[in-house]
């Protein structure tokens, strides 16, 4: 897998897509779980715990010289973070 991850496009549209995209299966899978399980409905940290997942994969992008693909992450994390700032102001 180390190697197929140094073949990424060091690109911030690419990591705007691995940015949104990684973060929003674990969210959909966690979002399912905390509506499935009631003693999960007011756990936001897991919430939280996979928008941070982005903060490992900036490490190691930024680690092998892959600036712009670390930025586009950085750039999704924003958007994730207003998304969660809107679901925690509408609930």
């Amino acid at each position: 897998m180390e190697s197929k991850l140094r073949n990424i496009r060091n690109s911030v549209w690419t990591g705007l897509a691995i940015g949104i995209t990684l973060p929003g299966i674990l969210l959909s899978a966690v979002w399912y779980l905390m509506h499935k399980y009631a003693f999960l409905a007011k756990a936001d940290l897991l919430l939280i715990g996979c928008i941070s997942l982005n903060a490992l994969l900036m490490h190691y992008f930024f680690k092998h010289d892959k600036d712009n693909t670390g930025r586009g992450i950085i750039s999704a994390t924003f958007l994730w973070a207003f998304v969660f700032f809107f679901y925690k102001i509408n609930r």
